[in-house]
């Protein structure tokens, strides 16, 4: 049986082979397709667990001399106030964006 297949693979002009090409570039861009949408499918990771640093935007200044203190990372989402000039700081961040 294959060798009766010989003559006609040399007469394709090679189209065999390229159709093997598109067979195999077809099946990595769907597997490539398919992870990017299974990406999506995964749900949002749930909260910290307590003691785990999470982001924040908090914007503190102090009483006493104006010094301004931008907190990114904390273990609650409202920790306590830094200290400075040995008192604590006041938050001046707006309540919406808590």
């Amino acid at each position: 049986m294959v060798a009766s297949l010989t003559p006609i693979l040399a007469a394709s002009g090679g189209t065999v082979a390229r159709t093997i090409v598109a067979v195999v570039a077809a099946a990595v861009l769907l597997k490539v397709g398919m992870a990017v949408l299974g990406g999506f499918a995964r749900p949002v990771p749930g909260l910290p667990d307590p003691g785990e640093l999470r982001k924040v935007r908090l914007l503190y200044q102090c009483t006493i001399c104006g010094t301004e203190v931008r907190m990114t990372t904390a273990n609650d989402e409202v920790p306590e106030p830094p200290r400075h000039c040995m008192e604590d700081m006041a938050l001046v961040t707006p309540v919406d964006d808590l």
